[in-house]
């Protein structure tokens, strides 16, 4: 077995590599669509917004080796932590399906995304705050493409209402854990450099709604919520995606592009 580094998670450091965890997640589950799209436009634009993604995770895995003070690099926290190291949320991790899962997990990732980075360019933390400015004019793409295809499924033939609709009810229960916060994370917001989450929950919930709503869909109510990813409990999907994500520096250790 590859051996794993032990990562120093003080405060800013666990809470940027929570967001990073996130965004590469999910950058890697919409890359696994690239020549499989239903048309070469979508395959380009999932593409796209994966790059988007890994883009934000390489900024802040970054960020988190500074924010360390070890000399790990952006690699290293990508390649070198098992599935309990991983602070992603649940959702991110969840298998593509078909294409109306795809776009529905994008979609509700989106809006909270969104929202998070527009908050979060009035860090105290100049470096969050740079890295902000950028992300939410990409999420704000990813919202629009999303919505577009929530609504065009949703509202489209019985066979496309029925995939879009099962996705959400199969989904909407990993919502919750999008605005978890914990002490640790409540103690950067009170210092001014993180989020309130608990201050965009409803703002997300009504935007989605908005677009559900067009789409013919029926939003879930708030019920129980799936939880653990962030503390590092994680669905078996996690760790399958990992094997292929880090397949090569675990064969070739060191190899570089």
């Amino acid at each position: 077995m590859a051996k794993t580094i032990r990562v120093n998670e003080t405060p800013l450091v666990l809470y940027t590599l929570r967001r990073a965890d996130d965004a590469l997640i999910l950058g890697h589950r919409l890359s696994e669509w690239c020549g499989h799209a239903p048309m070469m436009e979508e395959d380009m634009a999932l593409a796209n917004m994966a790059l988007d993604l890994i883009g934000q995770a390489r900024s802040l895995y970054t960020y988190a080796g500074e924010a360390e003070g070890g000399g790990r690099t952006e690699d290293d926290f990508a390649y070198w932590r098992d599935e309990r190291g991983y602070r992603n949320v649940l959702l991110v991790e969840q298998q593509n399906g078909d294409f109306a899962r795809t776009i529905l997990r994008q979609f509700l990732y989106a809006h909270f995304a969104d929202l998070y980075w527009r908050a979060m360019m009035a860090s105290k933390d100049a470096t969050l705050a740079a890295i902000a400015a950028k992300s939410e004019k990409e999420m704000a793409y990813h919202v629009r493409h999303a919505g577009e295809w929530v609504i065009r499924l949703g509202d489209g033939t019985a066979e496309s209402h029925a995939r879009i609709a099962a996705a959400l009810e199969d989904l909407w229960p990993y919502t919750g854990e999008l605005f978890e916060m914990d002490a640790s994370e409540k103690a950067l917001v009170d210092a001014g450099i993180a989020v309130d989450l608990s201050a965009l929950r409803e703002r997300w919930r009504a935007n989605v709604k908005a677009v559900l709503d067009e789409a013919t869909l029926t939003t879930p109510a708030d019920g129980w919520m799936q939880k653990g990813g962030r503390t590092g409990i994680h669905s078996e999907h996690l760790g399958h995606l990992l094997a292929e994500l880090q397949h090569v520096q675990h064969t070739i250790p060191g190899a570089v592009w």
